[in-house]
C-alpha cells in the first residue's frame, strides 16, 4: 500500500507540534483593557479657543517618513507578487532613499517647509547622507522604530524597552539631539508603549489620529502630547489603498486645508501632510505635491512649522496651569 498519506500525517503532526512550541515560547502580552484610559473624551466645541502665533488659523507640519526595509520579508507593495525575495517591491521602495527624498527636499525647501521626519533608526546607519542633508535644512527628527519591517506589537516588555532605547540613542547620536516626537511603524503600539516612550524623553506621538488639535495623554511617569497625524492626507492610504490618482491626492491636500482654514477662524487647527519618498518622491506624484504646497503656503494666517514647535506653543499657551 502507498505510504504517502502516513508521511503527510507525520509532517502535519510535526508542524502542529512546532506551532505549539512557538506559541509557548512567545512573549506574554498584557491583557488589552476594554477602555484605554489614556485620555477623557473632549468635544472640540467645548474647549477654550486655541490661538497660534501671529493669529494663524492653521499650524501645518509635513512628515516625511524616511524608512529602511528588510530584504527578507514583505512590506508596503505596489504589486502583489507571491515571490521571495520580492525584488520588484523592495527596489520600488528603495527608490525613495536613493532619489525620491532628494526631490521632496527640493520641493519643500522651495516653499519654506521644514520636515518633521519620522525616522527609522536604521536609516542613520544605512543612509547617513540623508541625515546630513536634513540637518542642513533644519529638519526635525522623530523616532519611527528601528525599521519599517518591525512593528511594535509582539515584543516582550524587555524587548520593547530595548527597541525604544536603541532608537532614541541611535537618532540622538546621529542627528546631535534627542528626538522629542515618535511615530510607530504602521502606528503600532502595545499597551505599554506610551509609558516607555515617556520614560525615554519622548514628548509627543502621532499614533492616535483622532483630533485636529494637540491634547494631553496619561502616562505613568512624565507627560505625553498626542499630535494630529492623518491616515487620509497620507500617500499610502490615499494612493495605494484607495487608489486615488496623484492629482486627486494633491487636491485632497488643498481641500483639507481649505476646511481647516475656515474652521481655524474660530479656534486653531493642526494640519499634517504625511508622506513617503518612495511614493511622493516619484516625478509624476511630486508634481502634484508641489502644486499643493504652493497653494497652502500662498495663504495668509498659516503657521508653517514643525511638530516640536507646535508642542512647545501648545504647552506654553494652552496647558498653562
Amino acid at each position: 500500500m502507498p505510504r504517502k498519506p502516513v508521511r503527510k500525517r507525520a509532517v502535519r503532526t510535526r508542524a502542529a507540534a512546532a506551532r505549539r512550541v512557538a506559541r509557548a515560547n512567545a512573549p506574554v502580552q498584557p491583557a488589552i483593557p476594554a477602555e484605554h484610559g489614556r485620555f477623557d473624551y473632549s468635544a472640540i466645541i467645548d474647549r477654550p479657543r486655541l490661538s497660534w502665533p501671529n493669529g494663524a488659523r492653521v499650524a501645518l507640519w509635513v512628515i516625511p517618513n524616511i524608512e529602511h526595509f528588510l530584504f527578507d520579508r514583505p512590506s508596503t507593495r505596489l504589486t502583489n507578487l507571491p515571490v521571495t525575495p520580492d525584488v520588484l517591491n523592495y527596489s520600488w521602495r528603495d527608490y525613495g532613499v536613493r532619489v525620491g527624498i532628494w526631490r521632496m527636499m527640493e520641493v519643500m525647501e522651495r516653499y519654506g517647509v521644514k520636515g518633521t521626519v519620522a525616522l527609522n533608526s536604521d536609516v542613520c546607519r544605512h543612509y547617513p547622507r540623508i541625515i546630513e542633508e536634513g540637518k542642513k535644512l533644519g529638519w526635525e527628527w522623530m523616532g519611527h522604530g528601528t525599521n519599517n519591517s518591525t512593528l511594535i506589537n509582539s515584543q516582550s516588555e524587555t524587548e520593547e524597552r530595548a527597541l525604544i532605547k536603541e532608537v532614541v540613542g541611535t537618532i540622538t547620536k546621529s542627528v546631535g539631539k534627542a528626538p522629542r516626537g515618535w511615530l510607530s511603524p504602521a502606528l503600532s503600539e502595545t499597551v505599554r508603549t506610551l509609558d516607555i516612550l515617556a520614560e525615554n524623553g519622548i514628548e509627543y506621538v502621532g499614533n492616535w489620529v483622532n483630533d485636529d488639535q494637540p491634547y494631553p495623554m496619561r502616562v505613568k511617569k512624565g507627560s505625553m502630547i498626542a499630535m494630529p497625524y492623518s491616515t487620509e492626507i497620507n500617500d499610502i492610504p490615499a494612493l495605494l489603498d484607495l487608489h486615488q490618482s496623484p492629482e486627486v491626492f494633491g487636491q485632497m491636500i488643498c481641500d483639507q486645508f481649505d476646511v481647516l482654514y475656515e474652521d481655524g477662524a474660530k479656534t486653531g487647527r493642526v494640519m499634517s501632510i504625511c508622506l513617503h519618498p518612495f511614493l511622493v518622491g516619484y516625478p509624476h506624484r511630486c508634481k502634484h505635491f508641489a502644486k499643493a504646497l504652493a497653494y497652502v503656503t500662498s495663504r495668509q494666517e498659516v503657521w508653517i512649522t514643525t511638530g516640536g514647535e507646535i508642542v512647545d506653543w501648545y504647552k506654553k499657551n494652552y496647558l498653562r496651569g
